[in-house]
């Protein structure tokens, strides 16, 4: 089993920021890629950055310039730092991990940000 536990999301001003980190436990052996992914109320989870073993980050255009994906490897630890946040960020953000090809999902956390 593996275990992703989120945490950092809460109610920030527009224009504040956030730094969400997720822990992944367990069998993880096989890790390699993490990812945030955010859901909006009504609307589908999208990406919003993914971090590979090779350290190679891809980012949502909306995130780009604001966000920013950080891994810890000794700590099995992924990080999503959000600056200048917008109203249109809200949402409950949910941590992805890939663990031999199989994906893994966290119970989320949310993020609010407020006009």
């Amino acid at each position: 089993q593996v275990q992703l536990v989120e945490s950092g999301g809460g109610l920030v001003q527009a224009g504040g920021s956030l730094r969400l980190s997720c822990a992944a436990s367990g069998s993880i052996a096989g890790l390699s890629a993490m990812a945030w992914y955010r859901q909006a109320p009504g609307k589908q989870r999208e990406l919003v950055a993914r971090t590979t073993l090779g350290r190679r980050t891809t980012y949502a255009d909306y995130a780009k310039g604001r966000f920013t994906i950080s891994r810890d490897y000794a700590k099995n630890t992924v990080y999503l730092q959000m600056n200048s946040l917008k109203p249109e960020d809200t949402g409950d953000y949910y941590c992805n991990a890939l663990v031999f090809g199989m994906d893994y999902w966290g119970k989320g956390t949310l993020v609010s940000v407020s006009s």
